[in-house]
């Protein structure tokens, strides 16, 4: 009978966007052969929980966030991925507002920060090939899905819904169409809030409304951007 020596974790890439960049949460190995390299917040799964009470608790653990949604993103195999012994990692993703969580590190890590997708520093383990994988996801997804409103707080400026189209997709886009096409959904309304300006006219504030997507989205509707 052959035994297998195979430990289970879970990895969870969780990214905010703040002041028009968007930005990934990495915490800095406190312990182990990685000390000091900053890594993706994960770790072992335990006998008794689930892969999602895993990824969890570990984002409790090493950055005191509690997040509600994680996506499972992909399963990470290759046998030397982890120095120490053969380690298969369940990677989660999670798209949040930034504003809103502040991250304290715990546990097994030095530090919790977060970091410019442009400006990251060397990443421990296979953690820069999961970034990519699930930074290309969600670049996929956001064409066919509203998922960037998950970045922003619940009021914003339409031009920070342009912004954050720019700084993930990486191009400039038609910002004239995007709006005519985004505001022709009828997701997106607006609110009797305005922007503080020091100058200039005030600009008007606006929402994201889940629950009409939800009901578009049972009657068969196609969120689509080029």
């Amino acid at each position: 009978m052959l035994l297998q020596n195979i430990k289970i974790a879970v990895d969870a890439i969780v990214f905010g966007y703040i002041n028009n960049s968007l930005q990934l949460l990495l915490i800095q190995q406190k312990f182990g052969q990685m000390k000091q390299k900053w890594a993706l917040v994960g770790g072992f799964v335990k006998d008794e929980e689930t892969l999602d009470e895993a990824a969890r608790r570990e984002l409790q653990e090493e950055t005191g966030l509690q997040i509600n949604y994680l996506e499972q993103l992909y399963t990470f195999g290759e046998v030397a991925r982890d120095p120490r012994f053969r380690v298969v990692s369940v990677a989660y993703l999670a798209l949040v507002n930034a504003h809103d969580l502040h991250p304290k590190a715990d546990t097994d890590a030095e530090k919790a920060e977060w970091f410019d997708i442009k400006n990251l520093p060397p990443l421990a383990f296979d953690h820069s090939h999961i970034f990519q994988v699930a930074l290309k996801r969600i670049q996929n997804k956001l064409r066919y899905q509203p998922i960037g409103f998950d970045l922003l707080p619940e009021s914003f400026l339409f031009s920070d819904l342009e912004n954050l189209y720019c700084t993930i997709l990486e191009k400039e886009i038609d910002r004239r169409n995007f709006r005519k096409k985004i505001l022709s959904f009828g997701l997106v309304e607006e609110t009797n809030l305005f922007a503080a300006k020091k100058t200039g006219r005030p600009a008007r504030l606006f929402r994201f409304n889940k629950q009409k997507y939800k009901q578009l989205e049972e009657e068969g509707f196609l969120f689509e951007i080029s």
